[in-house]
């Protein structure tokens, strides 16, 4: 029974949602086991459990939103520290408190906030129809699609904009006065004079010469280094829109009636040409005021109504309105709605034909004349003009369609028929793949490839897929996609032996060596040269400031700006690890110029925003200090959890 669930979440969904945190995926069954085994979580607040499937798919979505952002620049192993693992932690732990607070306050969020926050988002603004307003049946498939209602996904962005009120509060009222943004503004643009000395670790190199038994010392010392990872030989199926699209061929039967249900989307509306003659009307105007307002519009609509061919003079002497009178009073080509008029305005307009000149109408901001000079009618677009546009909205409809209905049965047909995934590949017209994977993401590999998901390596390196070969679950990587792998041949992670490495030995022996070697001369010069002030083997002098590097790296230009001004010229050592070792002399500086009008504005608006993140961090903070917070031992690199207790106010 356990395993139907943990294999049928979207089934789950409702009764999961009771236990979601936003943007953090589905609790799964170990969030039912949380209730009774304390060993399912890593955390609790406030009597609140954190569990280890939410510190798992969190770890994840930075590892994924990382591997996007460096691609092929990425490497999981600088994520896979302690203190990574551990401000993971702290994030969901602040949210948590965060969550509790908003509650005790009584926050929430308006159904127009939410209406603006949902348009905003340009997924759902890009479902909005001709009229504006947004085509639902496309909304609900999106939604359907992620496992969710329109109300269900209405209560999530609600939660989402609560917990953001305090933060936000805080953030909007942090403020930086103009003379801190003045002296920091300056400071960022000080200018300072420096010449560079480096001590390269690949010149020591032809130097060493290390022995067998040296190599042979640093082989066992260091075997894991060499070590080559565990490979696993995969055939794989994936389930997705683009998958299912291939099988999916509509009817001109389905063409015409989404045509003919969605006509209007065809349809161009009827715009007017038209120039309007303005007599403004302030909204605090008196009775007097406006009185006089509306004996003026009539006059001038007798006017014009007398000699209608000098229209466009009489908008130039007498409308008030500045964007049009100086044309003539021309408006151009608007539908309605385009133009603030309101529902008055557009009542009268539109039912005017070309030439044809309107009474007096009244509006918000006064009384208008208006002349109609062109019209276009609606046009509603034939059939086999838009079929070919219409073929790819339908096409994606029902593949999303066929995605919805058939995730469920593919989740099932792979886990129940464990041993192959020809079943499942037969039954969704899917194609078996191979590929050979290890248990980390192949930076060579496209960042969004399913088979760079962590979560779904982890699955085809578990035991009962290495060594039973059986099929994996049906992993959610994201994007509406689902995929699973059966594995054909296993080769566990090994230790070459020391003649097959040797060489590689000793490079990194070599290296090891040449850069202490570096380092150790490049201090021995420093306190030479801190003595001596002198100037001997320098480069040519470089300005660099704050936000100009001239090439340095950021771990000497860090240097290079705490030397002391007052002492120049100054020395600075920079260990540059493998690369060596390099001294700094900073000869002088030029403080920036100050900065004034949109410029210390704009810094004064950075600082404000700067000071504010840190207040918000302080309030969380605070706020964990006064919540019952328990830590369940401590994290492991696999998200596992050592056994003990931690009670934290």
């Amino acid at each position: 029974m356990l395993d139907f669930f943990r294999n049928h979440k979207r089934l789950m969904m409702f009764m999961l949602l009771l236990v979601i945190l936003p943007g953090l995926g589905f609790v799964g069954i170990q969030g039912f086991r949380g209730f009774f085994d304390e060993s399912a979580n890593v955390a609790s607040v406030n009597g609140h459990k954190i569990t280890r499937v939410e510190y798992d798919n969190a770890a994840r979505q930075q590892l994924d939103q990382a591997r996007q952002i460096m691609g092929a620049q990425f490497d999981a192993s600088l994520f896979d520290t302690p203190q990574h693992r551990k401000d993971i932690l702290d994030g969901l732990i602040q949210q948590r408190v965060l969550a509790d607070e908003t509650q005790r306050l009584h926050l929430t969020a308006s159904d127009d906030a939410v209406r603006r926050a949902l348009l905003a988002d340009p997924i759902i603004s890009s479902l909005k129809k001709p009229d504006g307003s947004i085509n639902l049946d496309q909304y609900k498939q999106l939604l359907a699609m992620q496992g969710m209602t329109p109300e269900q996904y209405d209560e999530r962005v609600r939660y989402s904009l609560s917990l953001q009120q305090l933060p936000a509060s805080i953030i909007n009222s942090a403020f930086t006065p103009k003379s801190l943004a003045q002296q920091l503004s300056g400071l960022s643009e000080q200018q300072r004079d420096v010449q560079g000395l480096a001590f390269h670790a690949s010149d020591y190199a032809p130097k060493i010469q290390p022995t067998d038994a040296q190599l042979q010392s640093y082989y066992d010392a260091h075997k894991n280094d060499f070590a080559t990872p565990a490979t696993a030989q995969i055939q794989y199926l994936v389930l997705s829109a683009a998958t299912v699209a291939a099988s999916v061929q509509p009817s001109d039967d389905d063409l015409k009636k989404y045509y003919n249900d969605n006509i209007a989307h065809y349809r161009t509306r009827e715009e007017v040409r038209a120039s309007h003659i303005l007599i403004a009307v302030p909204k605090d105007a008196n009775a007097t005021d406006r009185a006089a307002a509306k004996q003026k519009a009539d006059a001038i609509l007798a006017e014009v109504k007398a000699h209608p061919d000098q229209f466009a003079q009489i908008a130039q002497k007498d409308s008030q309105d500045p964007g049009s009178a100086s044309k003539g009073g021309d408006l151009g080509y608007f539908g309605p709605g385009m133009i603030a008029g309101g529902q008055a305005f557009d009542d009268a307009v539109f039912k005017l034909k070309k030439d044809e000149i309107s009474g007096v109408i009244q509006s918000d901001f006064g009384y208008h004349i208006v002349k109609v000079t062109d019209v276009k009618p609606s046009v509603t677009k034939p059939f086999d003009d838009v079929k070919p546009q219409i073929a790819t909205e339908v096409k994606i409809q029902q593949a999303a369609k066929v995605l919805a209905d058939a995730t469920d049965g593919f989740t099932s047909t792979v886990y129940e028929k464990a041993k192959s995934l020809q079943p499942a590949a037969d039954k969704y017209k899917l194609q078996i793949q191979t590929a050979t994977v290890t248990p980390r993401p192949n930076a060579a590999l496209p960042a969004d490839s399913p088979l760079n998901n962590q979560k779904f390596l982890d699955a085809v390196f578990a035991n009962d897929s290495v060594n039973q070969h059986n099929n994996t679950q049906a992993i959610d990587v994201g994007s509406n996609t689902l995929i699973s792998a059966r594995v054909t041949s296993f080769q566990p992670a090994a230790v070459p032996a020391f003649a097959q490495v040797k060489d590689a030995v000793r490079v990194k022996v070599v290296a090891e060596q040449a850069a202490d070697m570096a380092h150790k001369d490049g201090e021995a010069k420093l306190a030479a040269l801190q003595k001596s002030k002198s100037t001997d083997g320098f480069s040519s002098a470089l300005k660099v400031t704050r936000n100009d590097a001239q090439g340095l790296p950021p771990n000497a230009l860090s240097a290079v700006f705490k030397a002391d001004a007052q002492k120049l010229p100054a020395y600075v050592g920079v260990d540059l690890g493998k690369d060596g070792y390099a001294i700094y002399r900073v000869n002088s500086v030029t403080n920036g110029t100050a900065v004034d009008g949109p410029r210390l504005a704009a810094a004064q608006q950075q600082l404000a925003q700067v000071s504010g993140q840190a207040q918000v961090q302080s309030y969380l903070d605070a706020l964990r200090e006064r919540s019952k917070v328990k830590l369940y031992g401590t994290l492991s690199p696999a998200g596992q959890s050592a056994d003990g207790d931690n009670d934290g106010q």
